[in-house]
Formats: structure tokens, sequence, C-alpha cells
């Protein structure tokens, strides 16, 4: 009688010792060092994919094999090797590149299926992929940044200090530029890279013509930074137009490698103009420009003669006489018709493509309907259709479609809920596409554009973090404040949830424009940091309220001449649902983000007073008399247009209003937010006699990276933890 009961025990007690690694293991924590600098809790990914030009659809990547690189090729079969790191390594040497141990694969340009480029210490090569010989030809300086490939894979363009230079076979090193003036600078992005600006050269299609930005700041006022790095400490002045001041003056040069002379395009005044969305013709006989006035409410489409810089004509204009106009994508030509071309514009209140002659006619209107278009992907279907990608399912979501050039409804290509990133194949009848979702950490495969099947899956990312106590994402929707509009929200909630508890919980923003964080992608766009504290036993919740992006004009706009105040009011609508839920402690919110959402942390903290106990604000926005023109301008027009715009937006107006903690942050280099911003707010606090904390990052810029993001959010963690 006895027995049994023991035999009983013995086997619980066994069963529960077989159970016991599994359920240690999905016990672990993150630590704050996981969740910025652990690559091992990121989805696996393929790197340097790619589709092979010239090829018959074939893509390569880069993978690690016995503990070493390698470079692999595939079609609809099972990859296979090309060259390993060493065999590069040895080519490399053979070829007069100096001994390096290279730890991870550099960067592979495939040229054609038999050849790939490479860059070793500033020289370029090209590589064999089949005797896996290397030909070293040609090199360019060490102190090179903006470092630009032609489109023929044969020069490079690259800027020092503030001169532009190019270097190709036999004529490195040649000087395009010979400004002495360090305020006058060639070849970098212009206009303070807004205007969907990213780089500052532009190559014809035959490499023969290089286009560059030429910015000539002497008219703009020197902002000072101080480099702590030396003793004693220097100033490093550099040139930051704020908003209602003077702003640079830009010209487009346009310089013949073959005549080696520059024209510049002549266009006019008044010079405080943008040039945006630089685009090559094809015959590479004209340029096209998006020329935006400074008022940004009106845009003309311009044509001008690459030899001379003459004026050729306006194709058509874009205005507005509530807002603003923001091109932010350059002309895409119709492969096999020179004579047409996409534009994406929001004219019709989201984003989407039309299709023009260079004539100027507009032929049709090839999307409509209220989603964005928001990526374009290539041309398919021997270039009668165009792909792109859209958020026409859902705006959490991003899926790729095709729609025919002559018109008619676009078809789907990936059908699964979550996120498509896609590139398209040289033939145009493949994708490339990269898939996650909230639930789905990453699915690599091939997708047929014309019938969407799968041809083949070439990544099924495990879970990073399956062995990690984490806790439940559900994503949410809201009405904002205005009582029609839908927000989209996420909560994560603690491990070992217990709805009978009372949790305390951070907000996490942002709030401004092109910015979303809510998103149905891997843990739904949330990251580790956030997994983290709700381990901690915080709820965390984000909602993108209106001012935000992807969600087309009158969503992005309501926020124009009043920045913070419609966003505040979303945000509360935020707070009204947390307070909904028997779980959150009323008591117990605090709100945490960077740049423009550390403007709505410390808006939220003093403009409403009382609704969070603590707030933690990264590179705040203060006054936006002190931000740059460009995107100021757009959503709040001038000081001098919009006093009163202004004077609401000023937390310096506030101080005397906060309750709660309040955690300022600050890089001390910073050249986006400068460091004035909350150094005003603190003298503000100073003179008003409230209490506040602060913590500056000694050269640091806008953002702190590297292991020492590691140190800032233990900070605001230990912050919560000590305040909330």
């Amino acid at each position: 009688m006895r027995t049994f009961p023991l035999r009983r025990l013995l086997l619980a007690l066994l069963l529960v010792a077989a159970q016991l690694p599994a359920l240690q293991a999905q016990q672990k924590r993150l630590t704050m060092a996981d969740a910025f600098l652990n690559r091992n809790l990121q989805p696996e990914n393929l790197r340097q994919l790619s589709w092979i030009p010239g090829s018959k659809d074939e893509y390569s990547y880069v993978r690690t094999t016995n503990g070493q690189d390698e470079l692999v090729r595939g079609s609809n079969g099972t990859a296979t090797a090309i060259f390993s790191l060493a065999e590069l390594g040895q080519a490399l040497q053979a070829a007069g590149a100096p001994t390096v141990k290279a730890t991870a694969f550099p960067t592979v340009t495939w040229v054609s299926p038999q050849q790939a480029l490479l860059t070793r210490a500033n020289k370029v090569y090209r590589v064999n992929v089949a005797s896996k010989q290397a030909t070293a030809l040609f090199g360019y300086d060490q102190a090179a940044e903006n470092v630009e490939m032609d489109p023929t894979n044969t020069r490079v363009a690259f800027t020092k200090d503030q001169n532009l230079y190019v270097s190709l076979a036999g004529r490195e090193n040649e000087a395009v530029t010979q400004e002495t003036n360090p305020a006058i600078v060639n070849g970098q992005a212009a206009h303070r890279s807004e205007f969907g600006i990213t780089k500052g050269t532009f190559w014809s299609p035959t490499g023969n013509r290089l286009a560059y930005y030429r910015m000539d700041q002497t008219m703009v006022t020197d902002y000072p930074l101080v480099d702590i790095s030396a003793t004693p400490a220097q100033a490093k002045p550099f040139k930051y137009p704020m908003a209602g001041d003077k702003s640079h003056e830009v010209t487009v040069g346009v310089y013949d490698l073959n005549t080696r002379k520059t024209v510049f395009l002549q266009t006019g005044e008044p010079k405080e103009h943008y040039l945006t969305n630089i685009s090559w013709s094809p015959d590479e006989k004209s340029l096209y420009v998006a020329v935006l006035n400074r008022g940004q409410n009106q845009m003309h489409l311009r044509q001008y003669d690459a030899t001379t810089g003459a004026f050729v004509k306006t194709l058509f204009e874009e205005k507005s006489d509530k807002d603003f106009v923001e091109p932010l994508h350059p002309l895409e030509f119709v492969p096999g018709h020179s004579d047409q071309f996409l534009w994406r514009s929001q004219r019709d209140g989201y984003e989407h493509l039309y299709l023009y002659s260079t004539s100027g006619k507009l032929l049709r209107q090839l999307t409509q309907g209220p989603w964005q278009v928001t990526d374009v992907l290539g041309f398919a279907d021997n270039n009668r259709e165009v792909v792109f990608q859209s958020t026409a399912a859902s705006p959490l979501q991003r899926r790729v479609y095709a729609v025919k050039l002559g018109g008619g409804k676009p078809r789907e290509i990936t059908r699964e809920t979550g996120t498509h990133t896609a590139t398209l194949s040289p033939s145009g009848k493949q994708l490339l596409d990269v898939f996650s979702s909230t639930t789905t950490p990453r699915i690599i495969r091939t997708v047929s554009v014309a019938d969407s099947k799968t041809t083949q899956t070439l990544l099924t990312a495990p879970n990073p973090v399956a062995e990690y106590q984490l806790g439940e994402t559900k994503m949410v929707t809201l009405k904002a404040a205005d009582g029609q509009t839908d927000l989209y929200g996420r909560l994560i909630t603690p491990p070992n949830f217990d709805p009978a508890k009372k949790y305390p919980t951070v907000v996490y923003l942002y709030g401004g424009p092109h910015v979303q964080l809510v998103t149905d992608s891997w843990l739904g766009g949330s990251n580790l940091w956030m997994q983290l504290m709700a381990q901690k036993g915080y709820v965390v919740f984000t909602v993108d309220s209106r001012g935000s992006g992807n969600r087309g004009s009158a969503f992005e706009r309501a926020t124009f001449r009043q920045l913070g105040t419609v966003e505040m009011q979303d945000q509360l609508k935020g707070v009204d649902y947390l307070k909904s839920l028997p779980y959150v402690d009323a008591a117990r919110i605090g709100i945490h983000g960077w740049s423009f959402g550390g403007f709505m942390t410390t808006t939220l903290m003093t403009r409403s007073p009382g609704t969070f106990k603590v707030g933690v604000g990264g590179g705040p926005v203060v006054d936006w008399r002190l931000y740059e023109i460009m995107y100021t301008e757009r959503y709040m027009d001038t000081p001098q247009e919009n006093p009163d715009g202004y004077a609401q937006a000023n937390l310096l107006n506030y101080v005397d209003k906060l309750q709660g903690k309040l955690l300022l942050i600050h890089g001390t280099i910073d050249d986006v937010v400068v460091w004035q911003h909350s150094l005003d707010y603190l003298k503000a606090a100073v003179d008003k006699g409230v209490q506040l904390d602060y913590f500056v990052y000694p050269g640091h810029p806008h953002n702190v990276s590297g292991k020492d993001r590691v140190h800032l959010y233990q900070k605001i963690t230990d912050y919560f933890d000590d305040k909330l």
C-alpha cells in the first residue's frame, strides 16, 4: 500500500527533471547588452542577398560554413559556393592587395554573372568568379567620403573635405572642384538631407557625366560645437540654418569626364529654393529637377540641357494653398520608352503613381485609393507593368503588387498578412521576398511575379528569443481625438501576466512625420528593450498618433502649423485606453521618446501635467525656432508667418507646469537637435525654481550609439525603476 504513492512520486519527480531544461530555457531573461548588442537575438538573415545582373535570375548571398564566410549563388535549386573568404583573400593578395586578415566578407558588387567588384584598402578589384583571379582596376584617396560607383562600375565619385573628385583607371583622384572656402561644399547631400535627398552625386547612365550639388553656406550662421577630446577643448563651428533665418544657396553642376569641364544648371532666382529629386534622362541629354520654393507650397518639375545647363521647359507644377508640397522621389523612366516616366505624388491625398510623357502630359494615374505606395521595385511583363510595395491591405502591412502601365486594377503578388520587403529580378519575373509578421521572425523566398507562387524558400529563420521569457504583444485600434480616425497601437504585457495585478506602464512614442512605430512585422515593430521592460514587470504601450507616417496627407498634415498639439491629444486618447484596462496602474504611467519623441515627452509632461508620473526625453526639440529651416518651415511655416504656432509649441512656456519627474538627455555634439534646446530648458527650470533631472553624453551626436547605447538605456531603465 505504501509503495504505490512512492512510485508515483518518483515518476513525477522524473517527469519534472526531464522537463526542467526546457522550463529553464524558457525562463532566460534579457540583459541590456542583449537588447542592443547581441546580434544572435535578431532574426537570422542572408547577408548581401541580391540578384546577379545579366543572369537568368540567379541570386547570391554570403553564408558562414564551418566558421568561415563564403559567397554562394543559386537559382531554382540549391545555392552553391563560389569562393570562400580565404580564397578571396589569396586572389586579392595575388593582385597586389595588402595582406589583411579579414573576418567578414567585403561588400560584393556583381557586374555580370562572371565578374564581381569589391574594394579593399580604397582600391577597386575585379574578380573572375570562375578562375578565382582578381585584377586591380583603380584606387582612390584613403580619406574619401561619400563614395559612389557609377552605373557601369568603372569609376567612382567621392568627396574629401569640401571638394569633389573622381577616380577611374589611369585617372585616379582627379579633382572636379577646387574650392578653398570650407563653407562651399561640393558633392555632398544638400538641404539638410530633406526631400528624399540621401547623397550629393548623380552619375549619368553611362558614367560619362556626373551631376552634383554645390552648396554655398557662406551666408548661414555658424553654430558652435565643442570638441572635448582635445586639451584644451576646441570650438568646431558648423553651418546650421535655423527657421526664419537665411538659408544656404544650392546649384547643380554637371562635370563631363571626357572634356573635364563643368557647366551649372541655370536654375535662376530666387536662390533660396530647393533643388530636389535630380534625375538623368536615359539618353543623358537632359537633367530633370524638382524645384521647390522656400515656402514649400509650390514645386515645378523642370528639364535642363545637360550640355549647356540651359533651362528647357517646365513639365508640370504641384502646389498647395493649405499646407505644403513634398517631392521625395526622382523620376523612374520606363525601360524601352525613354519618353515616359513614373512620378510619385500625394496630390490626391495619398502617395500614388502617375505615368507622364516627357512633354509634360499626364498619361494616366496608375494607382489610387486610401493607401500609400511605399516603394517602386521595377518593371515586369516586358516593361508593360510596374511592380510596387504599398499599404493597400492595411496601414500596418506592406505587400507587393503590380499594375499595368496601360491602366487597370492592381493585382497582388504577395498575399500573406504582414510585411514584405522585396527586390525584383533582372528579368522582372521573380521577387526576392523578405517577409515577417508579428509572429514570424523572417522568411526569405523567391516568388513568381506572374502567378505569386513561391519558387524556392531560401531561409526560414527560427525564433531567436524562443528561450527567453517574453510577454504577449497585442495590436490594438483606438479612435483619435477627432472621434473618427483610427489609430494603431501596440501593447506588451509582462510574462506570467496576472490580470488581477496592477502594473506600472511605460508609453514609448515618436509621433512625428515619416515615422511609423507600430507595424505587422516581427514583434509588432517593438525592440528588445521594450521586451526587457515587460520582463521587469512593466506594461509597454505605443500608439502612432496623427502626424506620423504612411497614412496619407490628412493624417500627417493634421499637425500643420501646430506641432505637438494634435499629437498630444491623440496620445492622451492612448492614455485613456490604458486607464480603461483594469491591470494598468493609472497612478504609475511613464513616457519616453527621442528627438521628436523627446519633444512629445516633454510636451505631455508639461502641457498635460499630472497625466504621467515620470518622463524621459532624449535629444528633445524645445523651441522650433532653433530647428533647421527645411523641416521646420514645412510643418510650421516661418516664425514670422506663424508666431502663435511657434509660441504654442515652445516648451519653455510650460516649464513651471511640470508635475512628476522628468529626465532630459542630450548628446553634447548634437548637430540635428542642437544642445541649446535642452540647455535653454534647464536654464528656464533654474530661473523658475523647477527641479528636473539632466544627463549628457559627451562626444555623442543626435543618437547615442555603439556600446554607450547600453549605458543610455540602463540610465533610462533605472530612472523608471526608481521613480515609477
